[in-house]
């Protein structure tokens, strides 16, 4: 089951880096500003995006397979048709812990995949809301 209770929701805002699937070199676009408050709040934030080279002044990489530094949780703003495919990527990693979909965002099948290879999920939250609601 998808975390929902505060407790759950509080402990995996208590990890350090962020995978930010879709990241966005756009500002204005919540792909951009959420990654962008996270940063301002302590978050280590890794950029992916295939469409860009930098984004908040550091490599963006072009999918999670290519990233080489250790991930803890990967942050998505992207369709929820993409997220079978996001999990896939996940799956093919150890490193990662978590994956949260931002708002509107959802996939059950997929997130019942990561959760039986023990990865933790969060469905249908935006992480800044809810850092600010139970974190700041």
């Amino acid at each position: 089951m998808p975390i929902e209770r505060d407790d759950k929701l509080r402990d995996v805002l208590e990890l350090d880096t962020v995978a930010v699937v879709g990241c966005s070199t756009t500002p204005g676009k919540d792909a951009h500003d959420i990654p962008k408050y996270l940063r301002e709040h302590g978050y280590d934030v890794i950029p992916v995006n295939p469409f860009a080279d930098e984004i908040f002044g550091r490599e963006a990489y072009d999918s999670l397979g290519d990233v080489d530094e250790d991930i803890d949780i990967v942050d998505v703003f992207r369709p929820s048709e993409e997220v079978p495919e996001i999990v896939n990527a996940v799956l093919d990693r150890d490193d990662v812990d978590v994956v949260w979909l931002q708002l509107g965002i959802r996939d059950d099948e997929a997130a019942e995949r990561a959760e039986a290879a023990g990865k933790r999920v969060v469905q249908d939250h935006c992480m800044k809301v809810e850092h600010q609601r139970l974190v700041v």
